[in-house]
């Protein structure tokens, strides 16, 4: 422990030395007098060396190496006096890491509108400037918007269209063109797939976030949608497509709780098990404008979905916008606008035109898909649940304002309103670059109540004692997603609350009051999913509370209640990076460019 807190402290004495005197590895490079193998073994028992081979094949310099000592270090080793005395040694060099800067600049974009995009702006804290300066633009990445349509040919978004991503579902034909009329502007998803793909440096519009990504459209929003109409969307091209932005669900009326049919929920479970190779499918979902009707995103069975990545909005104030839904399955947040003179998004619209009036999380989502393109860049080879374990990493409370900001079990603020917090574009591609696949998924079930219906008048609380599997071939250690199944009715659903807390004490709120739900229709197995207990150990007592905030003669029953968990037996939040020498950025310029450069030593000690 000391040694951690003495390198933290030092960091800036570190970066002294460092800049002049290098960094010394483990490996040495040794000339030898004689050629013979019973010399080079002679020395390499001497010495401790592993003799990893000559040089030249026609030389007598050999690569050592002494795995006793440091990979890094920032002082030469005593082995070094030793060996100016050995005859046999005509030269040696202990070998330093040197400073070696690609000789490329990255010059912000020159797009018309780019300065009125204020949410690429490194003042607001998604850093995809400084993503952008790395060198992650989205290129080998396909994104496809499902919804109304995608004007293919517009100025801003030609160079980078992909017809192997695009479909009409509508009018079953390959052109996704949105069909226009007078009472209809099927403009969404062209506004959508600008933010993730807008050409960058075209003198047109503003940028996308992945600008050197492939954009595509399934068109499926603009006729019937049926489940049918659904499920083949989700699937479309799968092996092509590697990430699929929706922003759409069921009505946001607060009244409506429904979620994917038969055929979805099967083309969800196939993407994420064949799609990308089987890496999985990446679904981005806009978490729901029912704010003002009081909705809840966790009766959106969309965004309720472990499959799916439910991003929520702030405003250009930081602040919780009029439409946003609170729910427990929210993961992350990005900007977005809001009503009246609040700034709204920049983006590209139909009939070749520009707009500054996209807004709504639908605006949300596509732009967490443009972000998580630049990390799928740069780390092609990240799982569905890598994503989901990233984005929950690299997201942050910011400034965001909210008064429901609570630390969980490991550590990490989480909110209904905003997941984890704003989603940190640097931070996610850092992380990425680095990222070890996690162990694959299990799944640990546990039925609390059956056969044995229980009444819900005011209040009911019921507790149990969760063993995770622990004696079986599903045992879970680290939590992802925790889904509770209920059946239940009640003479007015929207009168009430279901709140689950973890053995660690985090709460998710699965079901606030809905004040427009004044059905009597029954929970019938619904999942209500929560992300808030990420990376938490779920053994322990767990505890499910319904209340009825409403009439207290209205009663109801609860008739069945099962407990899926889902996570991995690794403990993820414990993993260590290796000991590296790393380059960061002490100073930037207001391009998101780097001024000035420091080197940083990481220790074995961080943790994720």
């Amino acid at each position: 422990m000391m040694r951690k807190i003495l390198f933290i402290l030092c960091s800036a004495y570190i970066y002294n030395i460092c800049s002049t005197t290098g960094v010394y590895t483990n490996s040495w490079v040794v000339e030898l007098a004689e050629r013979s193998t019973e010399s080079v073994e002679r020395i390499s028992r001497k010495y401790g060396f592993t003799n990893m081979g000559k040089i030249f094949a026609d030389s007598n310099y050999y690569h050592m190496k002494q795995r006793a000592v440091s990979k890094q270090s920032f002082q030469t080793h005593l082995h070094n006096v030793r060996l100016r005395k050995d005859p046999v040694i005509l030269w040696f060099a202990q070998q330093s890491g040197k400073t070696r800067k690609k000789r490329n600049s990255f010059t912000p974009p020159t797009d018309p509108l780019f300065h009125q995009q204020w949410h690429l702006s490194e003042s607001f804290g998604h850093n995809i400037v400084v993503a952008w300066s790395r060198g992650y633009t989205g290129k080998g990445v396909v994104v496809s918007v499902l919804d109304d349509g995608l004007e293919k040919n517009h100025p801003d978004l030609a160079a980078n269209y992909d017809p192997a991503a695009s479909y009409d579902m509508n009018d079953i034909d390959p052109n996704p063109d949105p069909q226009h009329a007078l009472y209809k502007k099927n403009r969404h998803g062209t506004r959508c797939a600008g933010q993730i793909a807008s050409v960058a440096n075209n003198s047109v519009c503003g940028v996308g976030v992945a600008y050197h990504a492939k954009i595509g459209a399934i068109r499926m929003l603009d006729g019937h949608v049926t489940d049918l109409v659904e499920a083949k969307s989700l699937i479309f091209n799968q092996q092509h497509i590697d990430i699929y932005s929706s922003s759409w669900g069921p009505p946001d009326t607060g009244a409506v709780v429904e979620g994917p049919g038969f055929l979805s929920q099967e083309a969800f479970l196939r993407g994420v098990t064949q799609g990308r190779g089987g890496l999985g499918s990446i679904f981005i979902w806009a978490s729901g404008n029912g704010g003002a009707n009081g909705d809840d995103c966790n009766c959106d069975g969309y965004a309720n979905s472990i499959y799916t990545v439910a991003v929520s909005s702030t405003t250009d104030r930081a602040v919780v916008p009029s439409y946003s839904e609170p729910c427990a399955a929210a993961l992350t947040t990005t900007y977005s606008g809001d009503q009246g003179k609040r700034r709204k998004i920049v983006t590209t619209d139909v009939h070749g035109s520009c707009t500054s009036e996209h807004t709504g999380t639908s605006a949300s989502a596509p732009l967490a898909a443009g972000i998580i393109a630049l990390a799928l860049e740069a780390n092609p080879t990240l799982t569905w649940r890598d994503v989901q374990h990233l984005v929950v990493r690299a997201s942050r409370p910011a400034n965001l304002k909210t008064e429901d900001w609570t630390i969980n079990g490991v550590g990490r603020y989480v909110s209904h309103y905003y997941g984890y917090g704003l989603l940190n574009a640097a931070k996610l591609v850092g992380l990425a670059r680095k990222w070890r696949a996690v162990k694959s998924q299990r799944m640990c079930q546990h039925e609390i109540i059956q056969d044995r219906p229980l009444i819900i008048s005011s209040h009911l609380s019921i507790s149990w004692n969760e063993t995770a599997c622990r004696w079986g071939s599903n045992h879970i250690r680290s939590l992802e997603h925790v889904q509770a199944q209920l059946s239940l009715l009640h003479k007015r659903r929207g009168d009430l609350t279901i709140t689950l807390t973890s053995p660690s004490g985090t709460p998710s709120n699965l079901l606030s009051r809905r004040h427009f739900d004044r059905s009597s229709a029954r929970f019938s197995g619904w999942n209500f999913m929560t992300t808030r207990c990420w990376d938490e150990d779920p053994t322990g007592v767990w505890t499910l509370e319904i209340r009825n905030v409403g009439h207290p003669h209205n009663l109801g029953m609860l008739t069945h209640l099962r407990i899926n968990l889902y996570g991995t037996d690794e403990h993820v939040n414990g993993r260590r990076m290796e000991r590296t020498m790393i380059h960061q950025c002490s100073d930037r310029n207001l391009d998101g460019s780097c001024r000035e450069c420091l080197f940083v030593f990481t220790l074995c000690y961080t943790t994720f």
